[in-house]
């Protein structure tokens, strides 16, 4: 073999060694990540069905207020309130089957609209926790805390209750 020809060999090896891609080190990581999160428990009890909340809304014209449902999907809907073609509030009703952190904000509650727990988030949202599952929310800019209190009383809560 000639010294160019092993030249031209050697060369080659080289660069076809050379551009092997090297692992990421992140790789392994992600990799054990994702394995643990296949193999996380998840909650046993199923979401609520797509417009299973809607029937428990207050009625479309109660308290002289326009309903119309913007989100209706598994476990959460909503729907604004509006009255003169102006939003006055959104409510929403949320399953927290599996998001105890979302719970937790009760545990301090100090009011009760009928006997679940009343939460506020800033100082625009009020919430209350049903059968320690479904959070049924009011938020508004324009109504106070006791405005929407009474909104969220509007809602069938028994029935929520029931689910």
């Amino acid at each position: 073999m000639s010294v160019v020809a092993f030249a031209a060999l050697f060369g080659a090896s080289l660069l076809v060694s050379g551009c092997k891609e090297k692992e990421d080190r992140w790789a392994q990581g992600a990799a054990s990540a994702e394995k643990a999160a296949d193999q996380a428990p998840t909650a046993t009890a199923p979401k609520a069905e797509t417009g299973s909340f809607n029937k428990f809304f207050p009625a479309d014209g109660t308290n002289d207020l326009s309903r119309v449902f913007s989100a209706d999907k598994e476990g959460y809907a909503e729907a604004k309130l509006s009255k003169d073609g102006k939003e006055v509030a959104l409510l929403a009703v949320t399953d927290l089957n599996g998001k105890d952190a979302d719970k937790k904000k009760f545990e301090s509650a100090t009011e009760k609209v009928e006997t679940y727990p009343v939460a506020t988030f800033g100082k625009n949202k009020t919430m209350i926790l049903v059968k320690d599952r479904y959070q049924v929310s009011a938020s508004s800019t324009t109504l106070d805390h006791e405005a929407r209190k009474a909104l969220l009383s509007k809602f069938d809560l028994r029935g929520i209750a029931a689910l």
